[in-house]
């Protein structure tokens, strides 16, 4: 086992909501779609910037490496778009 995890957030209606990774296979759990949330992308000045304007979020970075601009993209996609308002 590698330690990885993918979360999932259910809403009291039964619908999931997730960062989208191999470790679920989604056919098991029945139908899905992928929606695209954001652009990680080289910046114009060097680094990466990972783009959240799909879902009206801002621009993140630039970052010196493009993994550490898809951890900020994961960040703020779970802390502002999955989890369930408290």
């Amino acid at each position: 086992m590698s330690g990885a995890v993918q979360e999932l957030f259910v809403a009291p209606d039964g619908t999931a909501r997730g960062l989208y990774g191999e470790l679920i296979d989604t056919t098991a759990i029945g139908s899905c779609s992928v929606t695209r949330a954001s652009h990680v992308e080289p910046a114009p000045g060097g680094g990466w910037t990972a783009d959240l304007s799909p879902v009206a979020g801002p621009l993140l970075g630039p970052f010196p490496l493009r993994s550490a601009a898809l951890a900020a993209e994961a960040e703020w996609l779970t802390r502002r778009r999955l989890t369930l308002p408290g």
